[in-house]
């Protein structure tokens, strides 16, 4: 993340990872905010970054018995957005890769009309020594994503008040 960190601003993707997950109690106060419900708590959720508006990216742990680099990212967006982004890790390092971030793969409109995504190349060689085997463009992580989860927004929408 550290190298994301290095290109904000430069690539037109808001996306600002955290240098280390939010607490368990700040977690939870996000969610209760964002939800509107403050009978939840937030442990199903590993927040490590958001975008300018606020929406936080995060590991949602969905999979019992997984480890954290198996679990889904998953983005709930500051106007009510929510997607699964990427169906783990892996393919999250290469969605950013690819020139996304959690916003741009969980909205299906561009963030500005002349907004183009670009290959990082720097992310790229990060994600080929970690993820190899999650190689995918970015299109086709969301669209994986999607189709193993499309009940997010669903499940998501029942907790809120």
């Amino acid at each position: 993340m550290a190298v994301r960190l290095e290109c904000i601003g430069e690539d037109g993707v808001d996306f600002e990872p955290y240098e280390s997950f939010l607490t368990a109690d700040e977690t939870t106060e996000w969610f209760r905010a964002w939800t509107g419900n403050g009978e939840l708590i937030g442990d199903d959720f590993r927040v490590f970054g958001q975008d300018g508006t606020g929406g936080n990216a995060a590991l949602w742990l969905v999979r019992p018995g997984r480890e954290l680099v198996e679990q889904p990212i998953v983005f709930l967006g500051s106007e009510g957005e929510t997607g699964v982004v990427a169906r783990d890790l892996g393919a999250f390092l290469w969605l950013l890769a690819d020139g996304f971030g959690p916003w741009e793969a969980a909205t299906s409109y561009e963030p500005e009309p002349d907004w183009a995504p670009r290959v990082n190349r720097d992310l790229a060689a990060i994600a080929e020594q970690f993820a190899p085997d999650r190689r995918a463009s970015a299109t086709a992580i969301i669209a994986q994503a999607t189709r193993e989860f499309p009940d997010f927004d669903d499940t998501i929408m029942k907790l809120c008040r």
